[in-house]
């Protein structure tokens, strides 16, 4: 992970869509990709519990190649990209060659390797269709959320289109739950308030990021991470430590940000704060989740930066090393919460940093930055980073 590519993904929370719209929030790709994952998962669960095959592996990198793309083609819109792979395949392919091209110099060969894989597909498989229609729901989803504030002439011949679109995919029971408004729906309504909510809410930046863009962001990291320290091949693994990431921060959904500071006020605060947010979500999100994922979720958020296993019926923190060499099967539901923890705080170095450099900045955000580093001193190694050079490199 180097700093420039950090900054390229970055470049996901400025991306805007539905720019020729009047929007009453401001509408990121970030958040986008954010809230597609999130239906992947609950549709994606839904598959599983009918005895189907999920590659979830295949899902999170395409998550990361999707969003990279969109960065690269931020400029052509959807229904112009789908016209142009339809009618000119030959301009389709070389164009997806240069998106390559944009990143020869950020990737690795193997992630580079992937990202042609991906986007030359011809194939549609079960998990494809999955990442799809959580694809056009979260659109659908979007221009739900817009039409308070727009006629309905400009967005009714979109939303003809969109559940068009969503029609071959009926099949799939999460992807019916969410159309008619079911317990999954409820839970994604309440996952999509992370959407309204800012970080570093009490000082102006630039870009503004929300919670659950921020999400998705630390996710892509802990996957870029795991290729730097070599586990990614451990497919539970990389599963378990990218949908920790992408819920780290769920139980906001109902107790709003507390920031860092605050949280940090006395001694005791934090596993206060952190016993009252349990309660909370055990009383306001739980009921909402189904039974054959609730257990999953809340254990990746209970105990979220921790590296850990389930071991003799109980949560048990690790070490990194321990993870690679004991607790390297998937009944232990392998976790490095730490890595997540890694993650966490470098989104939000570049968030301060990011805003610093535009221009705008505050005490908020010299201190916070200031604060990141130093918690990261020369010599830090964490799970297999180099955490200091990582960091250092916004010094």
């Amino acid at each position: 992970m180097n700093k420039e590519f950090a900054l390229k993904i970055f470049e996901g929370f400025s991306i805007e869509r539905w720019t020729d719209m009047i929007r009453p929030f401001e509408v990121v790709e970030m958040d986008k990709a954010a809230e597609r994952m999130v239906l992947s998962y609950i549709i994606g669960k839904f598959e599983e519990n009918l005895g189907k095959k999920v590659d979830w592996e295949w899902m999170i990198y395409a998550s990361l190649f999707e969003l990279l793309r969109k960065i690269a083609l931020c400029d052509i819109k959807s229904p112009v990209q789908r016209l142009i792979k339809t009618e000119f395949p030959y301009e389709y392919k070389k164009l997806n060659d240069w998106v390559i091209e944009q990143y020869t110099s950020l990737l690795d060969s193997s992630l580079l390797e992937r990202f042609k894989i991906y986007l030359s597909r011809t194939e549609e498989t079960p998990t494809e269709r999955i990442f799809r229609a959580a694809h056009k729901f979260s659109t659908l989803r979007e221009l739900e959320m817009i039409s308070t504030v727009n006629e309905s002439q400009r967005l009714e011949p979109i939303k003809k289109e969109v559940f068009a679109d969503l029609q071959e995919f009926l099949d799939l029971v999460g992807l019916q739950m969410l159309i008619t408004r079911q317990r999954p729906f409820d839970f994604l309504m309440r996952i999509e308030q992370l959407r309204f909510q800012t970080r570093w809410n009490q000082t102006p930046r630039v870009p503004r990021t929300s919670v659950l863009g921020h999400c998705f962001f630390v996710a892509v990291l802990t996957l870029l991470f795991m290729h730097e320290n070599n586990t990614c091949e451990n497919k539970v693994r990389l599963y378990n430590n990218f949908f920790s990431a992408l819920f780290h921060d769920l139980p906001e959904a109902v107790t709003r940000d507390i920031i860092s500071p605050v949280k940090q006020a006395t001694y005791s605060l934090p596993s206060i704060v952190k016993n009252i947010e349990e309660q909370i979500v055990a009383k306001d999100l739980v009921p909402l989740m189904e039974n054959f994922y609730k257990d999953e979720i809340l254990y990746f958020t209970s105990d979220e930066f921790e590296n850990r296993v389930f071991c003799e019926k109980k949560v048990k923190f690790v070490t990194w090393e321990a993870l690679n060499s004991i607790y390297t099967n998937a009944e232990y539901i392998p976790v490095d919460g730490k890595l997540v923890r890694l993650s966490d705080h470098f989104a939000a170095l570049l968030e301060a940093d990011s805003s610093i450099r535009h221009g705008i900045t505050s005490v908020h955000l010299s201190e916070g930055k200031l604060n990141l580093l130093k918690n990261y001193p020369e010599g830090l190694v964490i799970n297999g980073i180099d955490a200091f050079s990582l960091f250092r490199q916004f010094a």
